[in-house]
């Protein structure tokens, strides 16, 4: 096969992915091992746990694939995003990501409208009213309160 001719069978159009993600079992979401299988650039060591993100969907050699993911470490953390290049065949898929099905459409429930502010009120706090702190030494008491209590006795 010359370099640069397409893979016998249907490609998928570069507007449909998801096209190529069905053709090789893979989908993104899917935790992988990146190891010998896949290529010698990742035996030993430097084998690779992938979160992938996406399948490049522009045709290669015959049974190779550009994967775009996160690396994870030992935590499960992502530390850094990297694109390889690998035989497909030697993929293993650790952890499939779980298949998203639709939510059960539900009708929205009518909430009772919010009742209206009264005549001359603003619906939300004036936040214009100045606010004095008190002054040291000073009661905080109005007159009105303070004649309340010399006749009562009771403090409000």
């Amino acid at each position: 096969m010359r370099r640069g001719t397409a893979l016998p069978g249907p490609s998928p159009h570069p507007d449909q992915p998801w096209a190529l993600a069905h053709m090789t079992g893979l989908k993104p979401g899917d935790l992988l091992l990146i190891g010998e299988a896949c290529s010698v650039q990742f035996a030993d060591d430097r084998a690779l746990r992938l979160r992938l993100v996406s399948i490049d969907p522009r045709p290669t050699y015959q049974g190779w694939v550009w994967l775009t993911g996160y690396v994870l470490n030992d935590k499960g953390l992502a530390v850094d995003k990297r694109e390889v290049f690998v035989q497909q065949a030697g993929v293993r898929i650790l952890r499939a990501a779980p298949a998203l099905t639709p939510a059960p459409r539900t009708r929205a429930r009518r909430s009772a409208p919010a009742p209206a502010p009264a005549p001359g009120k603003s619906p939300t706090p004036d936040r214009s009213a100045s606010v004095s702190a008190p002054t040291p030494g000073k009661s905080t008491r109005s007159a009105a309160d303070r004649l309340a209590f010399k006749e009562t006795g009771v403090s409000k």
